[in-house]
């Protein structure tokens, strides 16, 4: 069997990369997320602490595909950002050529080249991971320094998306696009999960030129009439992932905000980014656009949605027993078929769960750069992961569903969905993390036989069965996982085994599951581990879990 290239040893990060940020190595998990989640503003500020670091970044062919957007997207030939002489700023087209963006992709060349002016409304469909930042901070920026910036301590840019980790993928470009300037532009983000209080206050004492903030958060904090004030002078207002945010629910949120930001009739601005164009993203943009906005798509009308290009497969195991020697089998093989630049994504079912996987693979697999991402780290250790993974050429990311719809990571290749996906959307979601800016991709769900339903249930899914028969190879692959499971910490087992019961406590009719057959299912999956009895747990979780009174489950504490 062929091995991948040596991965990074811990404390070393590979070459080229791009930003200040650490190139740690090891578990990169920190503590689990406090339970004060209020909603925080943080500063990311161009000087004395860019993001990005201009100066340190090559030009680098991974920053885009752009040529090969041009196949996939309607658009014409690309341009470079160099023939932008007469539109924009000299210190923009300085900081792009720095941070390696030689061609426009073509919803940049789209937005730049065809409003009617860089500050016209305008509602644009594109796809994630084609460049929609850069398209829509650029317009922004430039207006500012067209005379029209805001005084000091006031936001000039609003962008508004639905996740943190998108909302600090934005801010990194913006501190990247505007590191050269005469003067510096400070980019904040708005979002929950850490200290409310400090982070409120560096936003009020500061000059927040430009603000990027998650719905919920920033209505949160717009009650404050102190925060209301610094929107006095906004310029320019974004809506990113537009469909994505309604789909969650934050419409209620968008409408109040639009009424504590000064009235669109003082002549802000607006631009709505969105993959697709429902009914009801249309409800929203009559609030921030005005009649007669321009309206643009680089999305060819007889291009195929991803999830119809992204060849699909499902693995169904007989047993829970057999779910991690087939996982195990099924990285070997994909690897063995396409060793160039193997960059994967593993989907579980919940954060525990995937920590869990992250422990047992980094042991059984140890050839292999392994990440994790999900709800239970620090929101650092999850900015850290996120960053190192995009950055990186080939490697597994164990992760739960924190990796949303807008999150991009350069050329995965596969998706593997470990468990029942909890609907439809969720697991086309996934699927979408793979074959992005034009690339090929694949995808494999493997279930047990009680979640085959999921399959059978969803038929226009194009999902066929998995062509290589793994179970031959799953002797062989028992005594690595029995081996990497006894230097698995127990109580990263048990939590594990609890958040297993949870989820499926959810799905138990549609798995045809007793609740006792629930928990025999559990206590199986708690053998595979190598757990000599099923984990203790808490009556009192028992009983917020339905379970009270179940048989088979072991009833205790695991404190000290």
């Amino acid at each position: 069997m062929g091995h991948p290239p040596r991965k990074t040893p811990a404390g070393q990060g590979p070459p080229g990369r791009r930003g200040g940020h650490h190139p740690y190595g090891g578990r990169g998990r920190g503590p689990a997320k406090p339970a004060n989640t209020e909603n925080t503003m943080s500063t990311v500020a161009a000087p004395p602490r860019p993001i990005v670091d201009p100066a340190a970044v090559p030009a680098r062919a991974d920053v885009m595909d752009v040529r090969r957007l041009y196949s996939t997207s309607a658009g014409q030939e690309p341009q470079t950002f160099g023939s932008l002489g007469n539109t924009l700023d000299s210190t923009l087209l300085q900081a792009l050529d720095k941070m390696g963006f030689e061609y426009m992709s073509p919803v940049q060349q789209k937005v730049l080249t065809q409003l009617p002016s860089l500050t016209s409304d305008c509602l644009v469909q594109a796809k994630t991971g084609t460049g929609k930042t850069a398209a829509f901070l650029l317009p922004a920026i430039q207006n500012l320094l067209q005379g029209n910036a805001p005084p000091r301590g006031k936001v000039g840019i609003l962008v508004i998306c639905p996740t943190r980790e998108l909302a600090l993928q934005i801010a990194k470009e913006a501190d990247g696009i505007t590191a050269c300037l005469t003067r510096k532009m400070e980019c904040h983000t708005a979002f929950g999960g850490t200290a409310r209080s400090s982070n409120l206050n560096k936003f009020l004492n500061g000059n927040p030129t430009i603000l990027v903030a998650t719905p919920g958060r920033l209505n949160d904090l717009l009650g404050e009439e102190t925060v209301r004030d610094k929107f006095s002078h906004i310029k320019t207002v974004v809506l990113d992932e537009a469909d994505r945010m309604l789909d969650q629910g934050f419409a209620p949120d968008i409408h109040k905000i639009l009424k504590r930001i000064p009235s669109k009739n003082d002549g802000w601005q607006g631009m709505c980014f969105s993959a697709t164009l429902p009914e009801k993203v249309n409800d929203v943009v009559k609030c921030v656009l005005y009649p007669g906005y321009t309206s643009l798509s680089t999305i060819d009308a007889n291009e195929a949605p991803t999830i119809d290009r992204v060849p699909q497969y499902s693995i169904i195991v007989p047993s829970m027993t057999q779910m991690f020697t087939t996982l195990q089998a099924l990285i070997e093989t994909e690897y063995e078929q396409n060793p160039q630049d193997f960059k994967a994504i593993v989907f579980g079912t919940t954060a525990n769960g995937v920590a869990l996987l992250y422990d047992l693979y980094k042991k059984s697999l140890p050839q292999f750069r392994m990440f994790e991402l999900h709800s239970r780290m620090a929101q650092n250790a999850r900015t850290r992961t996120t960053n190192e993974f995009k950055d990186t050429s080939s490697g597994i990311l164990f992760a739960s569903d924190v990796v949303g719809r807008g999150m991009d990571f350069p050329n995965v290749g596969l998706v593997i969905q470990l468990g029942l996906p909890s609907a439809a959307e969720q697991y086309i979601h996934r699927v979408g993390r793979t074959a992005r800016a034009g690339k090929d991709g694949r995808a494999v769900t493997v279930l047990y036989s009680n979640e085959a339903f999921f399959v059978h249930t969803n038929r226009a899914l194009p999902i066929k069965p998995y062509p290589t028969d793994l179970s031959s190879k799953l002797a062989q692959y028992q005594p690595v996982i029995d081996k990497a499971f006894t230097q698995v910490e127990e109580e990263s087992k048990a939590k594990a085994y609890q958040a297993f019961l949870g989820y499926n406590k959810t799905f138990a009719k549609k798995l045809q599951l007793s609740l006792a057959n629930l928990v025999a299912v559990a206590n199986e999956y708690s053998r595979t581990m190598g757990c000599p009895e099923p984990p203790l747990i808490e009556r009192k979780t028992i009983g917020k879990m339905g379970l009270k009174g179940v048989p088979g489950l072991n009833i205790g504490s695991r404190r000290q």
